[in-house]
């Protein structure tokens, strides 16, 4: 499915519902440290055709190589929260992997907070609530430490850094996002838990969901997840 630049804003990649038509839900999706839009190329195709995928695109990457980078979670969640204003004609469902949920948690906020919506889901993956966060720091190591650190996550993609003119190109970025969400503080002390989450809503229905694999593991169980998200969102 093609896709085509969000609304006008260089903030959201749209893949238009298959349907062709005003769509029933937007579903969008919050990439991790160093990631991008791409990641979530070939969900559009599993998605209901009724549903269109948004895909969030952090500056000072791909299409937004010549931009700063973020320097604050609260200023990236605000300008999240500002490119979706023009979205608001249909419901909304979030989805962040890693740093993204954090950030899509943050938008949700702002989102409820300044503009009365509530999203129908905010769906959260490989990341701790964010008052339950393990700091680190990462940022402040050396290139080597650094890269070592993620690939202790997972592989997805990390071959890329082998190469010394990619790895010059994305290195960037993949420390800005580590500064970025290390120095996002939480509100209490840490404690590594999945099940923190439901602490921080107020509706009626939180579930947790395992999947096979590393940190990365939406990677290779693309299928299955899609599917489960579909499910919420027909819910």
């Amino acid at each position: 499915m093609a896709d085509r630049s969000g609304w006008g804003d260089p903030w959201l990649r749209t893949y238009p519902a298959a349907s062709g038509r005003t769509p029933r839900i937007r579903l969008v999706c919050f990439p991790h440290a160093g990631g991008t839009a791409q990641l979530f190329h070939g969900w559009a195709a599993r998605l209901p055709k009724d549903v269109e995928l948004l895909a969030v695109r952090y500056p000072g990457r791909q299409e937004r190589l010549s931009e700063r980078f973020a320097e604050d979670m609260a200023d990236l969640a605000d300008a999240v929260t500002a490119a979706l204003l023009a979205c608001l004609d249909r419901p909304l469902a979030l989805f962040g992997h890693s740093m993204g949920s954090t950030v899509a948690y943050e938008t949700t906020l702002r989102l409820e907070s300044r503009h009365g919506v509530v999203p129908r889901r905010l769906i959260v993956s490989a990341r701790s609530a964010p008052h339950r966060i393990r700091r680190t720091g990462l940022h402040l190591r050396g290139d080597d430490e650094l890269l070592a650190g993620v690939r202790r996550l997972g592989s997805l993609g990390s071959e890329a850094y082998d190469i010394p003119e990619l790895r010059e190109l994305l290195l960037p970025a993949l420390r800005a996002d580590y500064r970025l969400v290390e120095n996002y503080r939480p509100a209490s002390p840490p404690v590594r838990s999945v099940l923190a989450w439901s602490e921080l809503t107020r509706a009626d229905h939180f579930a947790l969901r395992t999947y096979p694999g590393d940190h990365f593991y939406l990677a290779h169980q693309e299928a299955e997840l899609v599917a489960d998200i579909t499910k919420d969102l027909e819910a």
